[in-house]
């Protein structure tokens, strides 16, 4: 059974009766559209293994980064101080300089604290995790790269085609060394770092 495609939509990889998996694409769209699927998928993986903890840390820290937030204080702030200030003496639960009101906003503070550094925490172990994966990625299509130069070279020869002597195509067709552009870019910080601690 046909799967409709709602209208407005880009359509996505078509599905031949019977299959799971999705055709071959035979459009930039359509494989764009499927690359944008998998990485949602993967996102979409790693927030079924969230803990409760962060859960709730990612809703508290998407509330308090809200204009909602900012209208609520300053709501409750007013009120606050407009009962401490403009009720009669007998009547005011926190009098100026609102003591009460300070410690509150103390203990506010900590907790909000706490919230934001465990959200920056999974942050970061998401954003080392996607450095991970774009550094695999780079060093896969560095590593094809250097194959097709070699196979282009081999078939130039096979055809008797001359391609000259070209240094730079020889340096690229050979592999890069991982540790050696890691040497060379703790190397480049060192000089840039030595002028500034003269």
């Amino acid at each position: 059974m046909d799967v409709p495609q709602p209208e407005g939509r880009t359509a996505t990889l078509d599905m031949k009766q019977g299959e799971s998996e999705p055709r071959t694409p035979r459009t930039v769209e359509q494989l764009t559209q499927r690359n944008v699927e998998k990485i949602s998928q993967l996102e979409a993986a790693t927030k079924l293994t969230t803990s409760l903890a962060d859960k709730i840390s990612e809703r508290i820290n998407k509330f308090c980064g809200s204009m909602s937030f900012v209208y609520l204080h300053v709501t409750w702030y007013g009120i606050w101080i407009g009962l401490n200030t403009l009720l009669p003496l007998r009547f005011r639960f926190d009098s100026y300089p609102f003591s009460f009101l300070t410690l509150v906003v103390s203990l506010e503070a900590i907790f909000l604290s706490a919230f934001i550094m465990i959200s920056q925490n999974r942050q970061g172990i998401l954003s080392e995790r996607r450095t991970q994966f774009d550094v695999q990625i780079n060093m896969l299509s560095e590593q094809e790269n250097t194959k097709m130069l070699c196979l282009l070279r081999e078939i130039a020869d096979k055809l008797g085609i001359e391609h000259g002597t070209d240094h730079e195509i020889e340096l690229l067709a050979k592999a890069v060394q991982p540790e050696q552009l890691i040497q060379q870019i703790v190397a480049s910080e060192n000089l840039t770092n030595e002028p500034q601690k003269q």
